[in-house]
């Protein structure tokens, strides 16, 4: 991922293993890490039980907060692709309780991962 792509909201898959250690205290014993996204420092890590938020604040980094969402809290998805000109797709996800969906900017090739992962892991 470059630098101007983080800069602008663009997220962009990386290993797992790139961040495994990382999360393991995060991680339930029964639970593994399929897919994560990232954004400069934020993450959006996908396990076989929930979507992971991650967000790195401060200068630093040293303040993180945790957004935990069990798959069976996701109301519904969508997903905005692509165009010619317009190469960020959108990413909306409903919680149930909220009235406002969580949004996020994808690089176009993240955004295919991203839905699959989704789809999967809601009607399972």
């Amino acid at each position: 991922m470059g630098l101007l792509d983080g800069l602008m909201g663009n997220a962009s898959e990386i290993n797992v293993e790139e961040v495994a250690e990382e999360l393991a205290p995060i991680i339930g014993e029964s639970e593994s890490i399929q897919q994560v996204f990232k954004v400069i420092r934020d993450m959006y890590v996908f396990t076989n039980k929930r979507l992971i938020l991650i967000d790195k604040q401060g200068v630093t980094g040293r303040k993180v907060d945790y957004h935990s969402i069990p798959y069976r809290a996701i109301t519904h998805f969508k997903v905005e692709t692509a165009g010619h000109f317009d190469l960020d797709a959108e990413l909306k996800i409903w919680i149930s309780g909220r009235d406002n969906p969580i949004e996020a900017e994808l690089k176009k090739d993240s955004v295919v991962g991203i839905q699959q992962t989704l789809a999967t892991q809601m009607f399972a």
